[in-house]
């Protein structure tokens, strides 16, 4: 494993703490796996005694690789994570000390935006508009989310509340994380609250816990939030036998809760940190580099740092201005295939990249118009299906029997003549006796609440199920089994347009079967399937994989962490990059990390786009060059398209652009 000098100094940096400052493109992960490997050949530590943390299942898959491929079988006993999965690992040891029992369940966004929409209508009361019951819901969802990852209680945030809607969230917030311990579930935020929690109240875990973590190692450190920075910080100790690895000028997810200023925290926390600057990059062309370089470098920084190449200066940065959108998608739809029909280059080296989704619209209609194969990344999760959630709602019950989101999702589907007020008194009966839903089926007073027939109906439900949790032993055909005997397939069918959408809905059932063949196969208990899905669902939701045959139409955000050779980023103005939205000072930094990740994703040609008129919103508004076009050096830039570019230059571009067309469509 080839290393420069630089990258050779943090492998080989083991003596108390140390911050890489980690530029894109410097070879961040083959440092992070180099340096695991000289941990373990030449730093004595056993594979067990050490721990690396990064955010994507991707990230994490990445590494092991790479680590598995210089280390062996040694390799493969480093524990090599996401923070969640870290988490979680943290908090099944110990459940009890976090309020859970064994089996607890994780919810989704989709159950956690549920359980929040039925607890906002009951707090409001009455009939409840459903778009704004739904934007509600998303809105308390953030700011728990937020509160969660700031390490804030219910009863500290709602001390803190100054607003009527804040106590609202506050309020809400409680009843929320009261119900979720009642159904014996976390969400997504709970998987690093809690283990925080747990490692502070405890000072024999927490010796525990760093006796394990002998050297820890966190990638893309700029994007941790309050909670994972206790979480780095509660496991190292104050030995501080540590490396992050990241890059402040590609913090771009304050918005969910990440936080850059933990560069300063950790600098102050560990006096005797040490920094080891990646500037050297390896992807892009020194004019892209030198333009990127500009732009960020008004940003304020803790620590300055200047990428370089060796890879030659390349094209200069283009700065294209059309007309309009519709021109724009043109532009954009027949330069890709010109380049791609002069360079014989496969489609997957182009990509168009854009602020919001809505961008991609006209695009698309030119790419299907020329039979051009492309694909947009951050479609729907497998998970998203309703007949996957619906199947693992089953799988949840027989897990968890106090899942009472789950139980709700299933317990008329198919359809078992239990109506919403039969449902409704079986909440209240559940509520007056701090009970599950499932445990509130027991009561013996129940069939004065609902009546005698729904009573039986819901004893025969509660019994069924159980039946087949008896069973659970082998989650796969227990699941296959219970479905079948409820007659869900058939259901589904009816439940489909046509006999081809059912067919596909059923393969769906298939796929998640087998999945959760696999994992038990490999030794899982149910309830880690169960939760090894979930997380499955949560880290893989922005990790679409390029495909080498297709055109990548993607956020900025979901650029991060990728290259390709050939970008065009779309709507350089104000009111888009930065976005309308972003008015202080510290929003306008983070739309420039943002415009900055967007122009370092370019390895070979860049060309930046915007129109002099945009459609928005039904009308036509005449569109303003954002702020950071003055930002990039002349000396690297070239505009195409201003008002005073001579006629025979268009000229030519539009006689190369009309004849790659004639030869696509030969």
């Amino acid at each position: 494993m080839e290393l420069n000098p630089q990258q050779l100094r943090a492998v080989r940096h083991t003596d108390g703490p140390l911050l890489v400052l980690a530029g894109a493109g410097s070879g961040k992960t083959r440092v992070i796996a180099a340096k695991i490997v000289h941990l373990l050949q030449q730093g004595g530590l056993a594979p067990e005694q050490v721990f690396a943390v990064t955010f994507t299942n991707r990230a994490a898959r990445e590494m092991s690789e790479r680590v598995a491929a210089s280390a062996g079988r040694a390799g493969r006993h480093v524990s090599v994570s996401t923070f969640h999965r870290l988490g979680l690992r943290i908090i099944r040891e110990q459940p009890a000390a976090a309020g859970l029992r064994p089996g607890f369940s994780i919810f989704n966004a989709g159950d956690a935006e549920s359980l929040l929409r039925e607890l906002l209508r009951m707090h409001w009361g009455g009939e409840v508009d459903a778009a704004a019951l739904r934007d509600a819901s998303r809105a308390a969802m953030g700011m728990i989310s937020n509160w969660k990852n700031g390490l804030l209680t219910p009863e500290q945030s709602a001390a803190e509340a100054r607003s009527t809607l804040d106590r609202t969230h506050a309020a809400v917030y409680r009843d929320y994380q009261n119900h979720l311990l009642m159904s014996n579930a976390v969400d997504f935020d709970d998987l690093l609250l809690h283990p925080v929690r747990l490692l502070q109240s405890s000072a024999e875990r927490r010796a525990l816990w760093q006796a394990r973590v002998r050297y820890l190692l966190v990638d893309e450190y700029q994007d941790t939030n309050g909670a994972q920075y206790e979480l780095i910080r509660l496991l190292a100790g104050e030995r501080g036998a540590f490396t992050v690895v990241g890059d402040d000028d590609q913090s771009i997810y304050a918005w969910r809760g990440a936080r850059p200023d933990n560069l300063v925290t950790l600098a102050g926390d560990y006096p005797n940190l040490a920094v080891v600057k990646l500037e050297q990059n390896y992807r892009s062309r020194s004019s892209i580099l030198k333009s990127a370089n500009a732009l960020i470098s008004h940003n304020p920084h803790l620590y300055e740092k200047r990428l370089w190449s060796e890879r030659g200066p390349g094209d200069p940065v283009r700065v294209v201005q059309v007309d309009d959108d519709e021109a724009e998608a043109d532009r954009i739809t027949s330069e890709i295939v010109q380049r791609q029909a002069q360079r014989r280059a496969s489609w997957g080296e182009f990509a168009v990249v854009y602020r919001s989704n809505h961008q991609a619209r006209a695009l698309e209609l030119r790419l299907q118009a020329l039979r051009v194969p492309y694909r947009i990344s951050g479609g729907n999760s497998f998970f998203d299906r309703g007949e996957v959630r619906d199947a693992l709602a089953y799988f949840r019950l027989l897990v968890n029997p106090d899942d009472d989101g789950a139980l709700l999702r299933v317990i008329n589907v198919p359809r078992r003549q239990l109506g919403a007020a039969t449902l409704n008194a079986l909440q209240r009966v559940a509520a007056q006796r701090r009970r599950s839903l499932l445990a509130a089926m027991d009561a013996t007073d129940l069939a004065a609440e609902v009546g005698g027939t729904p009573a039986r109906r819901l004893a025969g439900f509660r019994d069924w199920l159980g039946h087949w949790r008896s069973l659970l032993d082998r989650p796969a055909p227990t699941l296959r089994a219970l479905l079948e005997d409820c007659g869900y397939e058939s259901w589904l069918a009816q439940q489909s347009s046509d006999a081809d959408q059912a067919r596909i809905r059923w393969s769906n059932i298939e796929l998640l079967l087998a999945a959760i063949e696999r994992r038990s196969l490999a030794g899982d208990e149910p309830a880690e399937v169960l939760r090894s899905l979930a997380l499955d669902d949560a880290l893989d939701r922005e990790e679409d994989e390029p495909n080498p045959e297709q055109v990548q139409l993607l956020t900025l955000h979901a650029a991060k962490g990728l290259e390709f050779a050939h970008v065009w980023l779309m709507g350089f103005e104000e009111g888009l990059l930065p976005h309308r939205n972003c008015v202080t000072d510290e929003q306008i930094a983070e739309e420039r990390r943002l415009a900055y990740v967007g122009l370092t994703r370019a390895m070979e040609t860049l060309t930046l786009t915007l129109t002099r008129r945009r459609r928005s919103r039904g009308e036509t508004r005449r569109s303003e060059p954002s702020r950071f076009l003055a930002e990039l050096p002349e000396e690297y830039v070239v505009w195409e398209g201003r008002e005073d570019e001579p006629e025979e230059r268009k000229e030519a571009r539009a006689r190369a652009s009309l004849d790659a067309l004639k030869n696509l469509l030969d």
